[in-house]
């Protein structure tokens, strides 16, 4: 008898759902805790570049994107945070900048899932690689220098291009850090004086 109950509480039981393959990566990887244990330069960089993988797998699975990320939120415990809100925004406009440079080819999928730079196959940029950078230069605010929701994909010669300027929506998103609390004062500040 005790059998059968035991499968009567089971069957009667919610059904949790298991978080997708894809929300647990992105978990891991925009985890705020893990962020601040990276000690390099670019060690964001890889994580970037795994999210966007990620999340067109998850994509291509049927899965919608913004779905993935608020349960990757949920996983990382910063759902219904400011951070959460700016890393949701920022992999989902890299992942429409993966779209647009035509990363997510076959070759170019397996380059990001090892968290390396994909080669451009589409537009003015073609055979060039797309590489992790600062919005807000990371010279210019240390503190921002392993944030993934700092990072866009851009093509090389771009990076090097860019060397360390501020722009208008970096000026923009730096405020909008300031205002959440995600950026610090001394920060703002250094923006602002740019």
């Amino acid at each position: 008898m005790p059998k059968l109950l035991l499968m009567l509480l089971l069957a009667a039981a919610p059904c949790m759902a298991t978080p997708s393959t894809a929300a647990v990566a992105i978990a891991a990887q925009t985890d705020p805790t893990k962020l601040a244990t990276l000690k390099g330069e670019r060690e964001a960089n890889p994580l970037l570049q795994k999210c966007v993988y990620w999340l067109a797998y998850a994509e291509e699975q049927g899965e919608k994107p913004e779905a993935v990320l608020d349960e990757s939120a949920k996983l990382n415990k910063t759902a219904g945070s400011p951070y959460a809100g700016f890393v949701s925004w920022g992999l989902l406009e890299n992942l429409k900048i993966a779209k647009e440079l035509g990363l997510l080819t076959p070759e170019g999928m397996a380059e990001l899932k090892q968290g390396k730079s994909a080669t451009i196959t589409k537009g003015e940029y073609s055979g060039q690689k797309a590489e992790a950078e600062g919005v807000i230069p990371v010279a210019l605010c240390p503190e921002l220098r392993n944030q993934v929701m700092n990072l866009e994909l851009i093509p090389a010669s771009l990076k090097r291009a860019k060397n360390d300027k501020v722009t208008d929506r970096a000026r923009v998103f730096a405020k909008e850090l300031y205002e959440a609390k995600l950026l610090s004062e001394e920060g703002w500040k250094k923006v602002q004086g740019f």
